[in-house]
């Protein structure tokens, strides 16, 4: 989709709209309330509107031709050196996820991209399909059947050992439960900063202990792998490996602390909540569970899945689909602009911050009719041909795209169709509908917590 021509002309240069909370404490106030209904009221003004967030000044921008503006066609002239990256950077330390662009994200994105591509993704199915195996089997062998489970916790837990083994070679121990709370406080604090900008006094020093602790983890996992004698050629021995300069000298220990979290806490954090929230989509919608399980019956035949067999599961594939349209674990992204820019006519003043919210963006009533309706023919072939390119990205789009998006719905698809073999899974009675929990990441508020039924 293109703006017309004519409607472009009028607007060239034109200021764009203000959202009308000027200053930057009534701007706090309205975030700190309610976050989400805060920016879905921003974006009920238009489809680019400046605004303060935290009481920053920020361009929103909610339409299929600006995101891919901005993030594929001028992706050049948009860097990631800006408040939302600069929040988690104390984390990350110029790890892929929050590096601001040029030649040392390239060459990081080079490096690590062979561990994400198909072939490397299909070895890894085999240990992703063992490790579902041992908690589906758990969950079977539980003393209490017919409890509520907490799913979010189990799936968590799962997708971390996923990533530890897949990744880096790691057999997670009774460490990576200390790591996930570690994590979750930490993802709060930090997220709770578009909030309040600056993290309070009292905040601080436990938000450099829960890093220090992370830190000590990762540090385990680098001298165990260094100590080893077996060469093992996967992720973890690249960035262990990496060189960088004229001089040929690797990462420093920080850089490599925060490459290698950043990549462990990107790989699962958001799988375990997509996988959690497809648990919880199928308890709420049993005739599409019920068609979940019929064609992985008749697909699977009772075995294991493998990375091709998930190709003849389409349907299984629409309903993650679907799922990730309304819950976007990877909810919002940040980009400044290096020079001026023009997007429909309107002026981007070089230096601005654009603020891109995948949640609202996939609820835009122009492109998703009913949008808070859980549908997941929407992404039959011939609907997904009738909407506009990059209107559907939960992991982004142009050369920043997350770089784990295969391993990722790979990892969804497997462990959704071994649930569909083995449970039916549903709400219990009397429980409210669970909402969001706007972090770094989106979380489900409270957790998913459901009836599993061994079928």
């Amino acid at each position: 989709m293109t703006a017309p021509t004519r409607v472009t002309e009028v607007r060239r240069n034109s200021s764009i709209p203000s959202l009308g909370l000027r200053g930057s404490v009534s701007g706090i106030l309205a975030a700190r309330r309610n976050q989400l209904d805060f920016i879905q009221h921003a974006t009920t003004q238009g489809d680019i509107v400046r605004m303060r967030l935290g009481g920053i000044p920020m361009i929103l921008i909610n339409h299929p031709d600006y995101f891919q503006h901005v993030l594929v066609d001028a992706h050049a002239n948009y860097d990631k050196d800006n408040f939302l990256y600069r929040a988690v950077e104390t984390v990350f330390r110029g790890g892929l996820v929050s590096n601001p662009g040029g030649e040392s994200w390239h060459a990081r994105r080079r490096m690590m991209q062979p561990s994400f591509k198909r072939g490397s993704t299909v070895d890894f199915t085999a240990g992703m399909t063992e490790l579902t195996d041992d908690l589906l089997r758990r969950w079977a062998g539980r003393s209490d059947q017919g409890a509520v489970v907490d799913v979010s916790a189990d799936i968590g837990n799962l997708s971390l050992q996923i990533v530890l083994r897949s990744l880096f070679g790691v057999a997670a121990g009774a460490e990576v439960k200390a790591f996930e709370r570690n994590f979750l406080e930490l993802n709060t604090i930090v997220g709770n900063f578009f909030r309040m900008p600056f993290p309070p006094l009292s905040r601080r020093p436990r938000l450099r202990a829960l890093i220090q602790e992370m830190d000590d983890f990762v540090d385990r996992l680098i001298r165990a792998r260094r100590s080893g004698t077996e060469e093992r050629r996967d992720l973890f021995g690249a960035l262990l490996d990496a060189t960088h300069g004229d001089d040929g000298t690797g990462f420093t220990q920080q850089e490599l602390l925060g490459e290698i979290l950043s990549t462990i806490v990107s790989g699962y954090e958001t799988s375990s909540h997509s996988i959690a929230w497809v648990f919880y989509r199928l308890a709420r919608h049993p005739d599409i569970q019920s068609r979940v399980q019929k064609e992985v019956d008749e697909v699977l035949q009772g075995q294991p899945p493998t990375f091709d067999s998930l190709a003849k599961l389409p349907y299984t594939r629409m309903v993650i689909d679907e799922t990730l349209r309304l819950h976007t674990p990877a909810w919002q992204t940040m980009r400044r602009a290096l020079r001026d820019d023009e997007i429909d006519g309107y002026r981007i003043p070089r230096g601005s911050s654009v603020y891109l919210n995948f949640l609202t963006y996939h609820r835009h009533p122009e492109f998703w009719p009913d949008p808070e309706r859980f549908d997941p023919e929407r992404f039959t072939p011939e609907n997904v041909a009738k909407r506009p390119r990059n209107v559907y990205q939960p992991f982004g789009s142009g050369p920043r795209h997350c770089i784990g998006k295969y391993f990722a719905l790979t990892e969804i698809h497997l462990i959704t169709a071994m649930l569909a073999q083995s449970f039916t899974v549903s709400v219990p009675a009397g429980q409210p509908p669970v909402g969001f929990k706007p972090l770094v990441t989106l979380h489900p508020r409270g957790g998913i917590h459901l009836h599993l039924t061994p079928r």
